[in-house]
């Protein structure tokens, strides 16, 4: 029987059901599931070889999985493409900055807003600039992608992702090799993501700066969800201490 409080909830923005990733004999994700509304900000912490960005490879597109299922906006998406998922809002960052080399930072916008939201050209020229300045990047508009410092390369990867217009965001170490001051630059930008209700799967190892965005916290080991819940109790979690502070359970 279904409860009222069941029956009223608001649907998850997406939905990750029983998934499991192998290549060859290794098991990279082993029956992990979660939601995530629209206005939540979800951060996902673990060891090196967890399953962490796999999963967001999966959730993305770019790699299909052996079991499970991915639903987004109450549609199932598991058999779509990268390319399919990005324009219906499903839109990822990586961990190490690729622009494209011989362009302008604002012409690598560009090309997301209109190959990526599949924007007619004047209101991708205009999505553009509306990414590059909520990422404080106007200024660096003309500048080559290439010359950039790690910092404005990480900006430029937020706003070509702010430029394909997400509904959900896959955030993949946006904060590594950054300074903490770096860091925290990068933070107040993702809470006015957060604010715009725009939903935010974050996996950062840089923990103290992923709990200013955070509400919710996962923790994997094995490519097993060992915790999920508020971030102060999962990182309290004998289990989250044991696999990934490297402490002893109590």
């Amino acid at each position: 029987m279904v409860t009222t409080a069941e029956s009223t909830a608001p649907a998850p923005l997406l939905a990750a059901r029983n998934l499991h990733k192998r290549f060859d004999a290794l098991v990279v994700l082993d029956d992990v599931s979660f939601d995530i509304r629209a206005d939540e900000a979800l951060g996902i912490v673990g060891p090196n070889g967890a399953g962490k960005t796999t999963l967001l490879s999966v959730l993305a597109g770019a790699f299909a999985p052996n079991a499970g299922s991915v639903t987004f906006k109450g549609r199932d998406v598991t058999a779509l493409s990268a390319a399919r998922r990005c324009r219906l809002g499903i839109i990822r960052t990586h961990q190490v900055p690729r622009p494209f080399g011989g362009m302008t930072t604002f012409e690598n916008v560009f090309v997301a807003a209109a190959h990526g939201a599949a924007l007619p050209r004047a209101e991708a020229y205009d999505q553009a600039i509306a990414a590059l300045d909520l990422c404080g990047m106007l200024k660096l508009a003309n500048r080559r992608a290439e010359t950039l410092g790690l910092l404005d390369r990480k900006r430029l990867e937020l706003a070509r992702a702010l430029a394909a217009k997400p509904d959900l965001l896959l955030l993949d170490e946006i904060g590594g090799g950054l300074t903490n001051a770096e860091a925290s630059e990068l933070v107040e930008t993702i809470l006015e993501l957060k604010r715009r209700n725009i939903g935010i799967v974050w996996i950062e190892h840089i923990v103290h700066i992923l709990l200013q965005v955070a509400q919710r916290l996962i923790c994997m080991d094995a490519g097993k969800i060992i915790a999920d819940g508020a971030p102060a109790a999962v990182m309290a979690d004998p289990e989250v201490v044991r696999a990934y502070l490297g402490g002893a359970p109590t």
